[in-house]
């Protein structure tokens, strides 16, 4: 396992920790922590995009998906994917996609029993490395549709890295009825306070040494370029086709699926 920096928060850690996981030191904790203070309604934001995650990989599984591109994933903590998808579907496939060494040591761990499921070591937007990683090849059969999951990390993408064509990029080397899920904090909110909540937290990751990249509903709606959306579209996350275990008051952040023809 790499050796892990517990000194400086890491925003995976953190997300960790507000999912109740057990991959985060003291420091990722106090961040944390500072955060919720900046924000309050943070943790409830962050549950609120797992469990759109959950939501958006059933639905993936009912219309016939069984292998998931995961990119940009953390640690695969509580509500992973390849446990969600594997428990429907004992044929389900997943490959994980993160750079941060912390959660690709952990994830290396927690995935050493698991034959469908690898993490590989590479910044989302190293499209062609990717790709062509062979445990991505290995997993992965490119000719049967995939799901391309971008839950919570097209925010940490700057415009000047191009998150569409990005999204893009992916989207063309997949085949027809593929589909693909996008999970994209935002800095707008029904009230001038929620707004200021939002900053107040914004600084908190960037001190932290992770610039976010919050986005109106409109241009998260325009990384579906090119992608036919499933009802009910780009909502807000927590109204993305809710079930009885949803909390639902308005979160900060937008989410959508669409089928790739």
């Amino acid at each position: 396992m790499a050796d892990s920096d517990d000194q400086r928060p890491n925003a995976a850690r953190m997300y960790d920790y507000f999912l109740g996981g057990a991959h985060n030191f003291a420091v990722d904790r106090q961040a944390a922590e500072a955060a919720r203070s900046a924000f309050p309604a943070l943790p409830a934001t962050m549950r609120a995009g797992r469990a759109f995650l959950r939501r958006a990989v059933h639905f993936l599984l009912d219309t016939g998906i069984d292998q998931f591109l995961d990119l940009g994933s953390g640690i695969p903590t509580v509500g992973n994917v390849h446990e969600i998808a594997q428990q429907a579907s004992v044929q389900a496939r997943v490959v994980y996609v993160d750079v941060d060494p912390i959660a690709v040591a952990h994830s290396h761990t927690l995935l050493a029993d698991e034959p469908a499921t690898v993490i590989i070591d590479h910044d989302v937007r190293d499209v062609a490395g990717v790709l062509a990683d062979p445990q991505t090849r290995r997993i992965l059969d490119f000719d049967r549709p995939i799901g391309l999951l971008f839950n919570g990390v097209l925010h940490f993408v700057p415009d000047a890295d191009d998150p569409a064509g990005l999204v893009a990029a992916y989207r063309q080397a997949v085949a027809p009825g593929s589909y693909l899920v996008i999970g994209h904090a935002t800095g707008t909110r029904r009230s001038a306070d929620g707004e200021a909540e939002i900053g107040r937290a914004r600084k908190v990751y960037s001190d932290a040494g992770e610039r976010v990249s919050l986005r109106s509903r409109d241009e998260i709606a325009a990384l579906f370029t090119g992608t036919t959306l499933v009802p009910p579209g780009v909502v807000e996350v927590d109204r993305w086709r809710p079930d009885e275990a949803t909390e639902t008051f308005g979160l900060a952040g937008y989410a959508g699926v669409a089928r790739i023809d």
